[in-house]
């Protein structure tokens, strides 16, 4: 898997991204956090209409090394779950930041959000720099 980080996301320390399209925020977890984990065999995800916080977990993501904690870039009301992970979350590798998505989230406070989040060179610079 090549380590790809795209532009147009924002990135958490914790190595979740979000790509934001007017109000409706794209979640996902980094091409870098699922090379770390390796095989995913389990995924944990809220439900469509389940609000999420900023700093509170929203849900899990298990490979045969590690289980991990999920957590939002932004908050919100969750308006689409992917269901394709939820059945084979192994696939997830396979296209993270494209068909790999988790949530779709209709943002209610973006900026003040977006204040905690990474671009992808300060992204790709703490994750590389600490190898």
């Amino acid at each position: 898997m090549d380590l790809e980080y795209p532009d147009d996301l924002r990135y958490l320390d914790s190595h979740e991204y979000v790509r934001l399209d007017g109000e409706i925020a794209t979640i996902g977890i980094s091409a870098y956090a699922l090379e770390q984990l390796g095989d995913i065999v389990f995924l944990e995800l809220p439900e469509v209409g389940d609000a999420i916080e900023v700093g509170e977990v929203f849900g899990a993501i298990e490979s045969v090394k590690a289980a991990e904690d999920l957590y939002p870039p932004v908050s919100g009301t969750v308006v689409d779950c992917n269901e394709q992970m939820l059945e084979t979350p192994e696939q997830i590798t396979d296209d993270p930041y494209g068909d790999g998505w988790l949530l779709k989230v209709r943002v209610e406070n973006l900026d003040d959000d977006l204040e905690n989040t990474l671009s992808a060179s300060e992204y790709q610079a703490q994750v590389e720099g600490g190898e």
